[in-house]
């Protein structure tokens, strides 16, 4: 097998908008996509808890976030670092 493969996990980049939890944060990715029959964009928005260890992040940081184990019910994700 290769190696390369095993590693390679998924991130994603958002913005904070909330952080009133202790050690996680709520971010809001946006992703832009063509409609299929009428050809315009359209923004597509999700939310993700995401594990922020040291509570380092406020409300409209951009971060990048990787995705981990599960570390609750809803946080599958982890903030590596501020874009």
């Amino acid at each position: 097998m290769n190696s390369d493969k095993l590693n390679r996990t998924r991130t994603i980049s958002g913005k904070v908008i909330s952080n009133k939890m202790d050690k996680t944060v709520t971010v809001l990715v946006e992703r832009r996509l063509i409609h299929p029959l009428y050809g315009k964009f359209i923004t597509r928005t999700k939310k993700y808890h995401a594990h922020d260890e040291t509570n380092r992040y406020s409300i409209g940081d951009t971060v990048l976030l990787e995705e981990c184990r599960p570390l609750s019910k809803t946080k599958n994700w982890k903030v590596i670092d501020k874009i």
